[in-house]
């Protein structure tokens, strides 16, 4: 069983940058594929950025590339999701989710476990 807990949220004005932080305990971890997702008010969640288990690959949404950069150390068990240059359009609650293989995947129904997401708002 794997506990996913985020952090690093919060209010920030358009062209500023944030840190998401994925907490996971857990001591088969490290052997999971981790993927962000976000989900804006009346809107489906969708994913945003996915990392395999040994960071040699990853995946980006066309609205993240260039912008946002994920990655993980597994040593301290965490993920990190580093937003830059925000736009008002990325507000949404960001969840942090595990799939049990170690290759990474795009797809919403291949991660078994979630965390309970973190606000992030982003002023015009």
């Amino acid at each position: 069983q794997v506990q996913l807990v985020e952090s690093g949220g919060g209010l920030v004005q358009a062209g500023g940058s944030l840190r998401l932080s994925c907490a996971a305990s857990g001591r088969t971890w490290g052997n999971y594929a981790m993927g962000w997702f976000r989900q804006a008010p009346g809107e489906d969640r969708f994913i945003v950025a996915a990392i395999s288990q040994s960071s040699d690959s990853t995946w980006y949404s066309v609205s993240a590339r260039g912008r946002f950069i994920i990655s993980r150390d597994n040593a301290k068990n965490t993920m990190y999701l580093q937003m830059n240059s925000l736009k008002p359009e990325d507000t949404a609650v960001y969840y942090c989710a595990a799939r049990r293989v170690s290759e990474l995947d795009v797809r919403e129904y291949q991660y078994d476990y979630w965390g309970q997401g973190t606000q992030v708002t982003v002023s015009s």
